[in-house]
């Protein structure tokens, strides 16, 4: 049993399970298909079954489970009507947000950005893809912060989820970490230069990426998708 004493007063069991859940599914820690019950995960964190099912309901939202009524729940498989959805929805946010940031841009942001890309290459060297992930998501929190939109990260969040398994699967080829912390810098540099344009350019070739590697994937991993 999994414990949870320590979660902070301000956050509930629902979000403890819902958090450790989806990144065990982002992680690929539990495959697409994988089976669960309400029971069982309740019995793994010792708790009731009702914050259990707000988490499930949570990640049903976010197109990372599939609940069906009197069958079992299990890890959604990959949907490619859904991937291309959410591509799209998050290159349009991102775009608007890069262009904001590259306007708004100081030396504060540059020393959050210097650090958050060290980490970054950390990650490279220890080919550690939970800590990159990690410093994937504050490299786009940051970039919304540069741009004055913390609203944008929502959203953005929100359809990252729909393609981070991809991702995840994508970075266990050779460099491929290694190219999108390229693209990072490639961001950043366009960002200090207040060169709109040019930051436009740099995000939509880091959000492409995953254009490359969805045949790829689908071919490797067939039973991943529905």
């Amino acid at each position: 049993m999994e414990d949870f004493a320590d979660i902070p007063d301000r956050r509930t069991s629902a979000d403890a399970v819902f958090d450790r859940l989806q990144d065990d599914i982002v992680s690929l820690r539990l495959l697409p298909g994988a089976r669960m019950s309400e029971a069982d995960i309740a019995a793994r964190f010792g708790v009731s079954r009702q914050p259990v099912r707000e988490a499930f309901g949570r990640l049903g939202n976010l197109g990372l489970l599939r609940i069906r009524p009197q069958k079992a729940t299990e890890v959604a498989r990959f949907s490619h009507d859904a991937i291309v959805t959410a591509r799209f929805l998050r290159a349009a946010i991102e775009v608007e947000v890069a262009r904001r940031a590259a306007a708004r841009w100081t030396d504060a942001d540059a020393a959050a950005f210097d650090a958050i890309v060290s980490d970054q290459d950390a990650a490279v060297r220890d080919h550690d893809i939970d800590a990159f992930h990690r410093s994937d998501l504050d490299f786009h929190r940051q970039l919304c912060a540069t741009a004055a939109a913390p609203f944008a990260f929502g959203p953005i969040l929100e359809n990252k989820a729909k393609l981070d398994r991809l991702c995840v699967l994508s970075m266990m080829e050779k460099d491929a970490m290694a190219r999108l912390v390229a693209d990072h810098r490639d961001i950043v540099v366009a960002l200090a230069g207040r060169d709109g344009d040019a930051a436009e350019t740099a995000i939509r070739r880091h959000l492409s990426r995953l254009d490359e590697t969805i045949g790829t994937v689908r071919a490797r991993f067939a039973d991943y998708f529905e």
